[in-house]
């Protein structure tokens, strides 16, 4: 059975990729179908790369159901997506923030 699961990848720079200049990567939060959350990852590394885009890093925050029981509170927006993400069969990127270096000192 399909399911969404959240996942936030960082990447890195590529060329092309549309970064903003000084960039020296990006975190993406997004929502990807699957049977298991691994096939949700290799998925939206494919589609990433496919784009430009160099996936470094992914983090599973596991599906809506693992999240609820968790005691996530999901906006009606996410779980707009989430259905559509699920609907499609697709990744949907929701958010997207360019970081720049080492922020943090």
């Amino acid at each position: 059975m399909q399911q969404v699961y959240t996942l936030l990848v960082e990447v890195g720079r590529a060329a092309d990729d549309g970064l903003p200049q000084g960039a020296t990567g990006a975190a993406l939060v997004c929502y990807a179908s699957g049977k298991d959350e691994e096939e949700a990852v290799r998925e939206t590394v494919a589609i990433l790369k496919q784009a430009g885009l160099a996936p470094i890093e992914v983090t599973g925050h596991g599906s809506i159901d693992e999240r609820l029981a968790e005691g996530h509170e999901i906006p009606e927006e996410e779980r707009a997506l989430m259905d559509r993400a699920l609907e499609e069969n697709a990744v949907i990127v929701a958010q997207m923030e360019p970081l720049y270096g080492d922020e943090d000192g």
